[in-house]
């Protein structure tokens, strides 16, 4: 599942191409919504909250949606041939420049701005929100600490406490912190793993690579998401699986590193 830094990145580009544009073309391919047509309408902005997607609309509407495991949003000239199959096209925006399409997007929603709290007001603050300042990392604490006993990988990827963190960012914010995921929250500094995790979040939110080694080298970029042996010490990884299904992740951690 794309973490908050893709849907950040994503957000902007598309905000980027289609903010302030009137749309010659606007479909949406959802039984729910076939009937919405967008055409001649005015995108007003394209924002994140957390790893949702909210594309306003002049006359106060929006098109809130996710990107779960397999969505995503291509930027193609007028004309060009898509790179993924027709379809798998959910939503197709087009200005006089530029064409967006949306392929096997989820939770297709079209709704009145006013009303985007119903669907994201129930998430913590958000790590790329730039607003987010003391009081934001100190709500995320007191969230992330409400539950002493509750694991800290599970507690870190709960969008309910703060909003952007996927299985990636859980997995290498544990290995920084030298706690493995499994751990309860009350063993670990958790002030920490929310710096960590808005940190990692920023430096990588306006590129699509991710690091959490500061390295862009292949095979260097993360400590031990993914890999075999760890990045530091070069121990084997052990991988496991964290929560229950169907929320359950593929997660990783170094037994020498992270004891």
């Amino acid at each position: 599942m794309p973490e908050g830094d893709t849907v950040f990145l994503t957000c902007h580009r598309l905000n980027e191409a289609l903010a302030g544009r009137h749309l010659v073309r606007g479909e949406l391919r959802h039984p729910r919504l076939s009937t919405v047509d967008l055409a001649g309408r005015v995108v007003s902005e394209v924002r994140p909250a957390g790893k949702h997607l909210l594309m306003r609309f002049d006359h106060g509407r929006t098109l809130h949606h996710h990107l779960r495991m397999d969505g995503s949003w291509h930027l193609y000239a007028p004309g060009a041939r898509w790179r993924r199959p027709g379809h798998q096209a959910r939503a197709v925006l087009a200005t006089a420049e530029q064409v967006a399409v949306g392929f096997a997007l989820h939770d297709l929603r079209w709704i009145p701005t006013s009303r985007e709290s119903e669907l994201v007001g129930h998430l913590g603050p958000d790590l790329l929100s730039p607003d987010w300042g003391p009081d934001s990392e100190a709500e995320a604490v007191r969230g992330l600490t409400a539950d002493p006993g509750r694991e800290i990988g599970l507690a870190l990827m709960d969008q309910r406490i703060m909003a952007g963190v996927g299985n990636l960012y859980k997995t290498e914010v544990c290995f920084l912190l030298g706690r493995s995921p499994w751990t309860p929250v009350a063993e670990v500094d958790a002030r920490e793993a929310v710096r960590l995790s808005h940190e990692l979040l920023v430096r990588n939110a306006w590129h699509p690579e991710q690091t959490t080694t500061k390295s862009l080298g292949r095979g260097d970029q993360h400590w031990v998401y993914g890999r075999k042996s760890c990045l530091r010490c070069g121990g084997p990884v052990r991988r496991g699986t964290q929560g229950t299904p169907p929320d359950s992740r593929t997660t990783y951690h170094c037994p020498r590193c992270q004891p």
